[in-house]
């Protein structure tokens, strides 16, 4: 009897053994499973934010047409074949190098990530013409849209815009309007606060997704162009420098404090300069790409009321990048300081609006304004401020003196 039962004892423990071990395969099995489709949800997240989330494997499908044989449990019904493979390798790039549209459920954060991703190989897989990327930095509606509407008409393709509003603002432009749809996610801004700054970078890294945009240039609800498309396009995607107002005098200096030097930017590398930008895409990389000028800036503004940030944050950061003869040090919009309202530039009405007017903006400096090493006449590419008003007089001229309309 006990060699009889000794076997059986065996058994047992072999048997208890086996069903560890499955259950063990089991529970590794569903972790890997999980930890397959945690990855999957990350990706979509961090690398696809402008696609629609992927629909349940458990949510309910339509019902397959009426069958002569019913299915049993174990049959399915084939899936739809796959769309084909566009042969334009244009096409084929065309949704990574150029985005459908500017909603995304990305964190600033998660933006400036992506945004700063530059390929290492300059020459693109297909001939495009290089884009400039128009950024609005407004409060919600654009009272001058028509007159840019006016602007970019006929020239689709050489051009991405971007609006950075109050994210309460509901507004939108009609839908064959070159501005429908471009508005970006935003964030509240205030005068003189980091949050300007702030908006300026999220606009740059919105346009930064688009491989296809080369210059970027910041503009109010109040800015207008003085010129037609085809001489700015070409002005700006022909520079080899950037525009960034970027000057050093006893005015400038005497806003810097002793804080910025423990965050490595002393006074010789202090600058000051206007807000309104035109860059190209290298120094856009490098401003979305910063880490440190800017966070000293914005903690230096933590409990200040108005610390001005967008005065001196672009121009510092291009004096410690040592940018040197790749920035024109200035800007390329005119604004009229001769006649200031309190710390604002003058503000043009509707009876301003006159062709000889427009011409003194656009010869305003020609003879000292350098292109590309050389001397060139223009200087003033657009101009600010505006009033809303000014629209219709604006509208009227613009085909006699600025060749567009």
């Amino acid at each position: 009897m006990k060699d009889t039962k000794k076997p059986t004892r065996a058994s047992s423990r072999l048997g208890g053994r086996v069903v560890g071990v499955a259950s063990m395969l089991l529970f590794v099995s569903l972790g890997f499973v999980l930890g397959v489709t945690s990855s999957n949800a990350m990706f979509i997240r961090y690398y696809l934010p402008f696609m629609p989330p992927l629909r349940s494997s458990a949510a309910p499908s339509s019902s397959p047409p009426p069958l002569t044989t019913p299915l049993t449990p174990s049959q399915t019904p084939p899936p739809p074949p796959p769309p084909p493979l566009p042969q334009n390798p244009q096409l084929r790039s065309a949704g990574f190098l150029s985005p459908s549209g500017v909603m995304h459920n990305m964190t600033d954060e998660e933006l400036y990530w992506r945004a700063s991703m530059a390929p290492m190989v300059r020459r693109t897989p297909d001939s495009r013409v290089p884009k400039v990327a128009f950024l609005f930095l407004v409060r919600g509606k654009l009272p001058l849209r028509p007159l840019w509407e006016k602007f970019f008409a006929g020239h689709e393709g050489r051009y991405s815009i971007y609006v950075h509003a109050h994210p309460s603002y509901t507004g939108s432009p009609p839908t064959d309007s070159p501005f429908y749809g471009r508005y970006i996610p935003s964030q509240i801004t205030k005068w003189g606060d980091a949050s300007l700054v702030e908006a300026e970078r999220r606009l740059l890294a919105n346009a930064l997704l688009d491989l296809g945009n080369e210059r970027f240039a910041l503009f109010s609800e109040a800015c207008i162009p003085v010129y037609d498309f085809p001489t700015v396009h070409a002005f700006l995607t022909g520079s080899d420098t950037s525009f960034v107002d970027c000057y050093e005098n006893g005015g400038s200096r005497s806003r810097y404090r002793p804080f910025f030097a423990t965050r490595n930017i002393t006074l010789a590398r202090w600058r000051k300069g206007a807000q309104w930008f035109e860059m190209d895409r290298a120094l856009a990389l490098e401003s979305v790409a910063d880490g440190s000028c800017f966070p000293a800036f914005r903690d230096f503004c933590v409990g200040r009321r108005e610390c001005l940030i967008d005065e001196h944050y672009l121009p510092t950061l291009v004096s410690l990048l040592g940018w040197g003869r790749r920035n024109a040090n200035r800007t390329l919009t005119y604004a009229d300081w001769k006649r200031p309202v309190n710390r604002h530039p003058h503000t043009h009405g509707p009876d301003e609006v006159t062709e000889e007017r427009i011409r003194e903006i656009r010869e305003e400096g020609g003879r000292r304004c350098f292109y590309n090493g050389a001397r060139r006449g223009i200087c003033n590419l657009f101009a600010r401020k505006f009033s809303p008003d000014t629209l219709e007089p604006l509208l009227r001229l613009a085909p006699k003196v600025m060749g567009f309309g």
